[in-house]
């Protein structure tokens, strides 16, 4: 069995894992993060997206063994401990969920989305996320959350280091 060595919202794992376990199921499974959702299995949800090095990848496509030696942000390494990150806090704020299934996934590409465009327009925001679906709120509300948050990150430049 190949092992994997992987950074997951701060902390160090080393594990043995199937060549064939998706990142999705290594991070709730064996990790219990399952602040990650699985939607469909197939990429079309956006659900399970996570932060890959800095960069937004749906784990339900990747396989467990391609994280290795890599750095993984899930929904639930964001924020300081003490507060909500800012999109955290703008997603509540602006009523941006429903059922909120999708919402980590909305949130984390978001997040890579902020860090490649610090100031996205409604349509920027609309094509970001255009991989991530919503079934329950019509998107304007979440299009309006991730322009505050982008807002609220460039005012604070903790925030946006945190985005790298």
């Amino acid at each position: 069995m190949p092992r994997v060595s992987v950074e997951v919202d701060g902390v160090k794992y080393d594990d043995d894992v199937e060549p064939r376990l998706l990142l999705a199921h290594y991070l709730r499974d064996r990790l219990g993060k399952v602040g990650t959702p699985i939607g469909c299995d197939t990429s079309n949800c956006g659900a399970c997206t996570v932060l890959l090095d800095g960069m937004s990848v749906k784990s339900c496509s990747v396989l467990a063994v391609q994280a290795d030696g890599k750095d993984v942000t899930t929904i639930e390494g964001l924020g300081d401990g003490h507060g909500l990150h800012p999109l955290q806090q703008a997603f509540h704020e602006e009523h941006a969920l429903q059922c909120g299934y999708c919402t980590p996934g909305m949130i984390m590409a978001a997040l890579d989305l902020i860090r490649e465009n610090p100031d996205p327009s409604d349509q920027e925001v609309r094509e970001g996320l255009e991989g991530n679906l919503c079934r329950c709120t019509g998107y304007q509300n979440i299009v309006r959350a991730v322009r505050n948050a982008a807002g609220a990150m460039r005012q604070s430049p903790a925030q946006e280091e945190a985005t790298r």
